[in-house]
């Protein structure tokens, strides 16, 4: 690697880990002022408060490294550009695609180290972070599994398979034992809605009791069952898509196809995970043109401001194309790859026109 391309990679990435060091600042102080209402329930304190904020700043770190990187290689070319760096590297022979080059081989650092933080860092912290906020908020309760979602409250043990609300679960089973440590019943619900002091209204509920000898099975539209349970307790194994590891959501679609399962919501995570630590790549070829084009003089502040405009555009696009993707069921390819490509459009026709 020459001293050229180690100058720009040291520049580039510089000021990416400053930009994003200053987000994750900002990220940490939203996250610890979200926590107030919580802090004093049970044992959570503000002790606990900073464990969770710190466990939930890697998953931060992956979602804002592709802005972050964005910014950063604008001020740090921007920078060279100000005072001529660049000019003299293009007149000592050095082309616009070589430079793209160098600074490209920053972005694959980054891209690497995306990769590392949202499979092996962010998730595994996150289901941390989430299991100590809850344990020391319900600490009468205890937790038999985080996988498969088992709680239990005094001789009723409860699971859930789906969460698609805060109150609103899905495929619950109920199973109780007497105080002696012997099978009662053994219940399920389709579905489940949580009302007020935790009274769970489970719907389409059977129910198989044990009668002396006998297994009585009964089945209801609608019952209630009381518990302490809280929907936040309940909810914590049940992991978002975007939340598990590259590995984990092939996995899962893998399982899903085999039982002939919607699996959608899990390959659009799947591949936007993908799409995303590519996109990282680009962006951070498209400060190149900017650093060569009508921006070369500006000051920091502009360029700034220039990367939150790309970046929010980026993250609004992705979005409104995730939530575009369910209500016209769209292809999880399309919609975890269309910003990406168009990013790729925009960044190849910008380099392609410096002179």
């Amino acid at each position: 690697m020459s001293i050229l391309a180690r100058y720009l990679i040291r520049a580039t990435l510089s000021y990416t880990f400053l930009v994003l060091a200053i987000l994750l600042v900002l990220s940490g102080v939203y996250i610890f002022i979200e926590q107030q209402d919580d802090i004093g329930v049970g044992s959570y304190g503000v002790g606990r408060a900073l464990i969770y904020v710190a466990c939930t700043l890697p998953q931060y770190a992956f979602d804002l490294l592709p802005m972050a990187a964005l910014i950063g290689a604008l001020l740090g070319l921007g920078n060279l550009a100000r005072s001529s760096e660049l000019i003299v590297m293009r007149t000592s022979g050095a082309s616009v695609f070589r430079i793209a080059g160098w600074v490209s081989l920053g972005g694959l650092l980054l891209t690497v180290l995306t990769w590392v933080v949202g499979d092996y860092v962010a998730p595994p912290l996150q289901q941390y972070a989430r299991a100590q906020k809850t344990f020391a908020k319900f600490n009468q309760f205890t937790m038999t599994s985080n996988a498969s979602a088992w709680a239990k409250d005094e001789n009723t043990f409860m699971a859930v398979g789906q969460q698609s609300a805060d109150n609103q679960f899905g495929g619950i089973y109920v199973i109780k034992f007497d105080d002696q440590h012997r099978l009662v019943s053994v219940g399920h619900a389709l579905g489940a809605r949580v009302g007020d002091n935790n009274r769970w209204m489970l719907n389409d509920y059977v129910e198989s009791r044990r009668d002396g000898e006998r297994i009585v099975t009964s089945s209801q539209a609608r019952t209630e069952l009381a518990t302490h349970l809280a929907p936040e307790f309940l909810g914590l194994a049940v992991v978002e898509p975007t939340q598990l590891t590259g590995r984990e959501l092939y996995g899962y679609i893998h399982h899903l196809r085999e039982n002939n399962l919607d699996a959608r919501d899990y390959e659009t995570a799947f591949w936007g995970r993908i799409a995303r630590t590519t996109a990282l790549l680009v962006v951070i070829l498209l400060a190149v043109p900017f650093s060569f084009g009508p921006m070369r003089s500006t000051g920091g502040g502009a360029r700034a401001v220039l990367g939150i405009l790309i970046g929010a555009g980026f993250f609004l696009l992705t979005r409104l194309l995730e939530n575009g993707g369910v209500v016209f069921d769209m292809s999880p390819l399309f919609v975890a790859w269309a910003p990406t490509a168009i990013m790729m459009m925009i960044t190849g026709v910008a380099l392609a026109r410096v002179r």
